[in-house]
């Protein structure tokens, strides 16, 4: 089905021509479009302590970078022109950017990060850069002029607090108006600049990296016991060299390395739980009371800060796992899939002192049920 989102493309035409491939613009992608956060929200949101938020101002060939929390008085100093206010996971705090999020659902759960929307006064930005993955760029207000150019090894400038491409050739234009999308694949360098006062919506992609998930699952193998063997050596001589590294000490290490064993199940139950780890600055609200209205007359409805996958047998929700019966596994997809399913389908599958576990986590919430469909 052609998607207005992505210019009459349908996903799959969308994915096969441009996914990791060419930008892609979007004339009235999203029309009538507003944002998804008022200015004062946004200023706001920055303010609080748990803020994921940037303030980058520029002066000349100058950059300054302040983090979170950003008091509304030191914006009011960042004076008329030149600066950007980036506030990253505001679907946490905004249902619409939410809304958003999900319009992207022809992508796996697990890939979509989050909403930053970005505030710049006229001349602000962030300077040429690039992404290390894919995001889809949707003007909420103003306009922005927006410069490309093709992957390649950027240079970068050095000393500067931000990771900004030295002699920066734009090879492509675009002037985004409200309603208007810009999709990039990773690597392609741009560099955005506000016209005028604008705000951005950037809908990022996650793409852990190598090195990103190969530590993280020496964790979780250290979380699971790793072979336990102490160094003992009863026998020594007295250290003829004593900053040598000793033939014993060698053969130790490597024969309790070598001990260290996975299999594919480990890693899928690894990929599960660090998947759906929900943001570290995600706040949950935990509740005490039971709801008062049986599950079977309402909906289970995830959080805006829960992240939920599955696999098999296995469910995955803020990075802990169920393994959960046959019966269960339909109405739990559901639930993953569309964020939203009947009380009744879970309560039939034996699934409501479950479901009342994760209300009272805060990790979903019990809405009235929707019209049967």
């Amino acid at each position: 089905m052609e998607d207005p989102l992505l210019g009459g493309l349908t996903p799959r035409q969308f994915l096969r021509r441009h996914w990791q491939k060419t930008p892609l613009l979007v004339r009235r992608a999203l029309p009538g479009f507003a944002g998804v956060i008022g200015r004062r929200a946004l200023f706001a949101l920055a303010a609080r302590p748990y803020a994921e938020a940037r303030l980058v101002e520029r002066r000349g060939a100058r950059w300054r970078v302040t983090e979170a929390p950003i008091a509304p008085a030191r914006l009011a100093r960042a004076g008329a022109r030149d600066w950007t206010l980036l506030v990253n996971a505001v679907e946490h705090h905004a249902p619409a950017a939410e809304r958003l999020l999900r319009r992207f659902a022809f992508l796996p759960q697990w890939r979509l990060d989050d909403v930053m929307v970005s505030y710049a006064a006229p001349g602000g930005g962030v300077g040429p850069h690039w992404d290390a993955y894919d995001v889809f760029l949707v003007q909420a207000r103003g306009r922005r002029l927006w410069r490309l150019a093709r992957p390649r090894a950027f240079r970068t400038v050095e000393g500067a607090p931000l990771r900004l491409i030295a002699d920066f050739r734009a090879e492509e234009e675009y002037l985004l108006e409200p309603g208007d999308l810009l999709y990039l694949p990773p690597g392609w360098g741009h560099d955005g600049i506000a016209l005028e006062p604008c705000m951005t919506c950037s809908v990022g992609m996650r793409a852990p990296q190598g090195e990103e998930l190969a530590a993280a699952f020496l964790d979780h193998l250290h979380e699971r016991g790793l072979p336990a063997a102490d160094y003992r050596d009863p026998d020594r001589a007295p250290a003829a060299r004593p900053a040598h590294i000793d033939r014993r000490l060698l053969e130790h290490a490597a024969r309790l390395l070598a001990a260290i064993r996975w299999r594919r199940a480990d890693v899928a139950e690894f990929l599960g739980r660090y998947l759906s780890a929900p943001r570290a600055s995600a706040v949950f609200a935990p509740r005490r009371a039971r709801p008062r209205v049986p599950l079977e007359r309402c909906d289970a409805v995830l959080d805006a800060r829960s992240r939920m996958l599955y696999r098999g047998a296995q469910v995955f929700l803020n990075g802990e796992s169920y393994r959960v019966a046959r019966r269960q596994r339909a109405p739990l997809a559901r639930l993953a899939d569309r964020r939203r399913a009947p009380g009744r389908l879970l309560a039939r599958a034996g699934l409501a002192p479950l479901v009342y576990d994760w209300y009272g986590a805060g990790w979903l919430h019990l809405a009235p049920a929707a019209a049967r469909r």
